[in-house]
Parts: C-alpha cells; sequence; structure tokens
C-alpha cells in the first residue's frame, strides 16, 4: 500500500481537479491510503470532503503560501507519506518547499502549455525539485524538453475518462434538447462548447461563427455550457463575449443570447445531459495542453471540431472522429460545421468511432499508469533536495 498526498491550489473544480479526484477514486479501490491538499474554501475541499476523502486545508489568507508551508511539513514529519504529487504548479513550488529534506518522492503534472519567462526556473521547478513529471500529452512533454528537463523525468499519461457504459439513447436526447429549450425539431442541428473566460480558450471564435452562420446554417444553434456554476455573474458577461439574460427555466438554469442561433447555458448540475442533446461538439482552442473537454464529448458519442494545436491532434482522427481545423479563424469552424450537420449518417458513424477512439484514455488506464509511475519513482532512490 502507498501513502499519497495530492496537491492543488486552484479555486475552482475545471479539468486538473476534476482528474485529481477520478485518480484519487481509482487510487483508492486499489487499496492506496491519501490525503488530499488544498486551500481552505476550494471546490476541490468541498468535493474531496463529501466524496469522504481526508484533506488538509491550506489556510486561505496566507500570502505566499507562508505558513501553510510549515503546517504541511509538520503533517509530512509526523504522518510520513510515500508520495507527494502536485496537480499544479504553484502546488509544486508547495509540494517542495514543504518536503525538500524528508524521505518523500515528489511528482508532478503538468498540464499547461506554457513556461514560465526565464527558462532556468522550469529545469528548477521540473528537473531538480521532483522525481518525476506526468506530461498530460506528447505536445506538453516536448515543451517540457524544451525548457531544458531531462527526458527520463517525463511519463506521459493521458487525462483519464470515466466512459458512459451506454451511449444516451433517442428518449434521453430528446429530453434534454427539451429542457434546454434547443429546439426539438429534426432540422435543428445543436453544437455546444463547455465554456471557459478565456482568450485561449476561442469563445469569440465560437462566437464570431455562430455569426456566420445565421445564412448559411439558420437552423444551427450554437450552446456554451458553464459547468459546475449556479449563477451568471457580471464576469461571465464580459468581452470578448457580450450577450443578454433572456430567461430562467424550472431547473434553475440561466440562459444568455448572442445571436439568433447562440445561447449560453449555465448549467448547476451534471454534463450529462448537455452532451446527450448535442450533435457536434467544438474547442476552437488557440491553445491547448490535451483536450479533456473533447475527450469527455467523444465519451458520449459526438463527434468533435478542433484546432489543430497542442494535445489536440493527439486526440481527434481527422476525417474519422472529428476534424481538425487552422486556429483563430471563425470561417474554419463555421465551415466544418456546416460539412458535419449535411451529413448526419456520416456524423453519427464519427460519434460511435469517437467512442471507441477514447476508450485508449480511460481512466483506469490513467490510475494504472500514474501507480506504476509512484512504484517507478519509490525504487530508483532518494528524492533530488
Amino acid at each position: 500500500m502507498l501513502k499519497i498526498v495530492h496537491l492543488d491550489t486552484g479555486a475552482d473544480l475545471r479539468g486538473g481537479q476534476q482528474q485529481l479526484l477520478m485518480l484519487a477514486r481509482g487510487l483508492e479501490g486499489r487499496g492506496h491510503e491519501q490525503l488530499i491538499v488544498t486551500r481552505d474554501g476550494t471546490l476541490l475541499e468541498a468535493r474531496a470532503r463529501q466524496e469522504g476523502f481526508r484533506v488538509f486545508a491550506l489556510p486561505a489568507h496566507d500570502p505566499g503560501h507562508a505558513h501553510g508551508i510549515l503546517q504541511l511539513r509538520q503533517r509530512l514529519r509526523a504522518e510520513p507519506f510515500n508520495i507527494l504529487h502536485a496537480h499544479d504548479g504553484k502546488g509544486q513550488t508547495i509540494s517542495w518547499l514543504a518536503s525538500v529534506g524528508l524521505n518523500v518522492r515528489r511528482v508532478a503534472s503538468r498540464r499547461v502549455i506554457y513556461a514560465p519567462a526565464r527558462r532556468i526556473d522550469t529545469r528548477l521547478k521540473y528537473g531538480r525539485a521532483c522525481d518525476a513529471v506526468i506530461a498530460v500529452s506528447g505536445f506538453v512533454r516536448q515543451l517540457l524538453i524544451g525548457a531544458g528537463v531531462p527526458e527520463s523525468k517525463i511519463e506521459v499519461i493521458y487525462d483519464g475518462m470515466e466512459i458512459p457504459e451506454e451511449m444516451p439513447e433517442a428518449e434521453t436526447r430528446a429530453h434534454a434538447r427539451a429542457q434546454w429549450n434547443w429546439g426539438c425539431r429534426n432540422q435543428d442541428f445543436v453544437v455546444g462548447m463547455i465554456y471557459q473566460p478565456t482568450y485561449e480558450k476561442g469563445p469569440d471564435i465560437a462566437r464570431d461563427a455562430a455569426f456566420l452562420l445565421e445564412k448559411s446554417l439558420p437552423d444551427a444553434r450554437i450552446v456554451m455550457a458553464v459547468a459546475g456554476s449556479d449563477r451568471l455573474g457580471p464576469e461571465l458577461i464580459a468581452n470578448p463575449i457580450e450577450g443578454k439574460v433572456v430567461g430562467v427555466d424550472k431547473s434553475g438554469h440561466r440562459s444568455v443570447e448572442y445571436t439568433s442561433n447562440m445561447r449560453w447555458i449555465v448549467l448547476t448540475k451534471s454534463l450529462a445531459d448537455f452532451f446527450a442533446g448535442l450533435d457536434l461538439f467544438i474547442m476552437p482552442s488557440r491553445a491547448e495542453g490535451l483536450g479533456s473537454s473533447a475527450l469527455l464529448a467523444m465519451a458520449y458519442g459526438v463527434p468533435v471540431v478542433a484546432s489543430r494545436v497542442g494535445g489536440l491532434p493527439e486526440i481527434i482522427d481527422d476525417g474519422a472522429t472529428g476534424w481538425l481545423i487552422p486556429p483563430s479563424s471563425a470561417e474554419a469552424l463555421a465551415q466544418a460545421i456546416v460539412i458535419a450537420a449535411a451529413d448526419l449518417v456520416r456524423l453519427r458513424e464519427m460519434g460511435a468511432k469517437a467512442r471507441e477512439r477514447v476508450r485508449a484514455f480511460s481512466s483506469t488506464i490513467m490510475v494504472e499508469r500514474t501507480e506504476t509511475l509512484y512504484e517507478k519513482v519509490i525504487g530508483a532512490g532518494s528524492v533530488q533536495s
């Protein structure tokens, strides 16, 4: 049995935090003991406690996490652990400072595509300060190598997906489309996207594509989902996306209208219904470490149109499970949507192939490979100080 600490400082419950929880569930099923370290008051803390994991909360108001680092170091001395796994960049700094000189192996996950301004920072943070680095894609691996991290320390372990046992049935699809008021006519073509308010994710590209589709594909509707949110804050109606609130349904979901065929839905619960109602999923990112949202759509049998950037080409087989398009091009995105809508039989076949493709990214494989990496670094000798 291994004793593992997972450390993440993110305030939200996004892809990285979801992957941490998925890994923790899998490792728990394999009999390992775990502690999740996060900032006090985060969504990760709440979810981890809800799921029954042991949690160590770093003080919320603690400049530089100085006090939290000392508290964590005391905890590591009192209760020796084998592995200290940092799941974000700030967490990796805390991990090193809290454990330097202690007999614990440090592992860091790297899922973002940007590097610190100084190359030496990356070499120190991911070369000297940890025993192994998990890159979520071959693309991220090459970025780390280019920044001076030794190749021998880098292991590519793709994000894992919990694949639904069955595809959504027609009744589920109809219910999903009806509850969101997407339209239930056969000719309505519903395109979905997970919204994140960053330039890199390309929400403005989707908006511009929607305007282009008003004439070329008037029966299309582009829907942006905000996962895990129960309200529309003013920060979500800022440039480059602008719109107006148009309604609240019986479930409390709110929507924002941008054009006649574009709507932003705020989800308060699961994304399962969202994917069940889609014909196509889009990911017009300008940069992407891997693209777990695309994997999630594929797990539900939804083909994907995505930019040819970062790790996305490692997921999508162009022309078979979706389409890869040039980045930063609303015209290319709109054209791909038109092509997808023109042949619904082919689209369904591509969805089935996408679902088969995502089996190579199952959560079971991710957990097994991470467990193997832990055992490898434990057997490799003492940690770098």
